[in-house]
């Protein structure tokens, strides 16, 4: 599987080599990955999951917030089946956090739109 993995820098707050150099960088210093992992798990279940968008009607959100391994994460797995392995992984560790996002998900169609989301609601926007 071939892992895609962005890395959010949140000190300089740097963009994915997918986005614009001229994306602004909001100061979002020192914030952990809980802190931002809470946004994006936010995010992805306001604007992927409650809006009814169709291109996750076949997912559902699986939130690992509270983690001990020091790396709260977000799952996706497919709705009803009795394979819970994720199709997709968003975490975020450290502090400044280090996000990544992975999973066969990223090998679709749809990985631009997650990572931009998913960057975009780590930089605190909470639109979709």
């Amino acid at each position: 599987m071939r892992r895609l993995a962005f890395t959010l820098s949140i000190l300089a707050a740097a963009g994915l080599t997918a986005c614009k150099p001229e994306t602004p960088r909001p100061p979002t210093s020192g914030q952990s990955a809980l802190d931002i992992m809470e946004k994006v798990a936010v995010g992805a279940n306001n604007c992927w999951f409650k809006s009814g968008d169709p291109a996750f009607k076949a997912y559902s959100l699986a939130p690992e917030l509270t983690s001990f391994s020091g790396r709260p994460r977000i799952l996706l797995v497919r709705k009803g089946a009795s394979d819970i392995r994720p199709l997709l992984v968003v975490q975020a560790e450290g502090r400044p956090a280090r996000l990544d996002a992975f999973g066969p998900m990223m090998n679709e169609d749809i990985a631009p739109r997650i990572q931009k989301d998913v960057v975009r609601w780590a930089n605190g926007a909470k639109n979709c």
